[in-house]
């Protein structure tokens, strides 16, 4: 289902404060309405008499709100866990149930899906500033520059839950599968993707590697492909494997990259129990595993396995940055984009192949 994952490739542009217009704008538009709506205004900066403000400076002020609600979310990161879900979906597809495939499931699928994951994201931003891990030098600047108020970001991690679980139920009532074990799924990725860095804080004991292993793959996989057809088949959580891996990856580099300010605060990683030669160990191996298993798959089942290749070079390059301390601050983010694409290329090889690699039942 959803946890903070996204945490890990917080490199890339991040929200900026409200620029000096919107916040003006904003001020005038309240001094209007405590004014009657006289047209004229007094500069809360100044004490001079401004214009009343017009509707594109209001309008400019809301989208830069609104954009900054965006940025927060983290939207980058959400390939994490809509790519298993378009995998789960496309294995119901391929499947002997395929007559029970509906579009309106699959999009209530994501959506729940991805609403809890940016809920996980919030909450993750939240803890983070509140034990004091995210400070000056963060990489996520939405509390530590004030770009939202704690109270804003908890807001906003409550309504994502909220719609989360609305289309949940939604969900649950259009979806031949039993609600109890739709439940199971669901409430167990929205307890993890809360409990990542909130309560127990997984992943400030070095459990959090696990938990995105598990939750980023085989659990977000049977759950779209269960959605979908109201079966349990546990050996769909195979085909998640390679991309539980390529995710845990994005994880690991972020971990690795942060080492040395983790330890400072007082939080454990696998990347710091291992140090930093073994972290590379693991990274490739995170990496190239997936690769080799689709050469395997190719040569064995069908050469659309071998399409996700397409994106071997890229892996190349980013694991040579890994080895560079002066790059390797890009590569949680190229690690994501990598993701992104090598998932994309699996679920087309997973719905063009005549034979699958796994056991799920199959059309006839």
């Amino acid at each position: 289902m959803a946890t903070s994952l996204s945490e890990c490739s917080e490199q890339q542009e991040v929200a900026a404060p409200a620029t000096p217009a919107a916040t003006s704008a904003a001020q005038l538009l309240r001094q209007r309405h405590s004014n009657g709506g006289t047209g004229h205004e007094t500069s809360a900066l100044n004490g001079k008499t401004a214009p009343a403000i017009s509707a594109n400076d209001y309008n400019s002020g809301t989208f830069m709100k609104l954009k900054t609600y965006l940025l927060a979310l983290r939207p980058w990161s959400l390939s994490a866990s809509l790519v298993p879900t378009l995998l789960g979906s496309a294995l119901a597809y391929r499947s002997q149930w395929t007559a029970d495939f509906s579009m309106l499931t699959f999009f209530l699928t994501a959506f729940t899906v991805v609403t809890v994951h940016c809920a996980g994201n919030v909450v993750n931003t939240y803890f983070d500033f509140i034990k004091g891990i995210d400070k000056q030098k963060a990489d996520d600047r939405t509390l530590v520059d004030h770009i939202l108020t704690k109270d804003e970001v908890v807001s906003l991690g409550a309504i994502l839950y909220l719609a989360g679980c609305g289309g949940f139920v939604l969900l649950a009532v259009l979806s031949p599968a039993k609600m109890e074990h739709l439940a199971l799924i669901y409430f167990g990725g929205l307890s993890s993707s809360f409990l990542y860095t909130g309560g127990i804080g997984f992943k400030y004991i070095a459990l959090g590697d696990l938990v995105i292993l598990i939750l980023f793959g085989p659990i977000s996989v049977l759950f779209a492909f269960m959605s979908q057809t109201g079966h349990v088949d546990w050996t769909t959580m195979g085909y998640a494997i390679p991309l539980a891996l390529n995710t845990e990856a994005i994880l690991h580099s972020n971990n690795t990259r942060d080492a040395e300010s983790d330890g400072k605060a007082g939080i454990v990683t696998l990347a710091i129990l291992i140090g930093r030669t073994a972290s590379h160990v693991l990274y490739a191996m995170l990496l190239f595993t997936p690769y080799s298993l689709f050469f395997i798959f190719g040569l064995k089942y069908s050469l659309w396995f071998l399409l996700p290749l397409i994106t071997l070079p890229q892996a190349f390059q980013i694991e040579k940055r890994f080895r560079d301390e002066q790059t390797m601050h890009v590569v949680p983010k190229q690690t994501a984009k990598l993701n992104f694409f090598f998932g994309i290329l699996y679920i087309i090889a997973c719905c063009c192949a005549q034979q699958l690699p796994t056991f799920v039942s199959r059309k006839h």
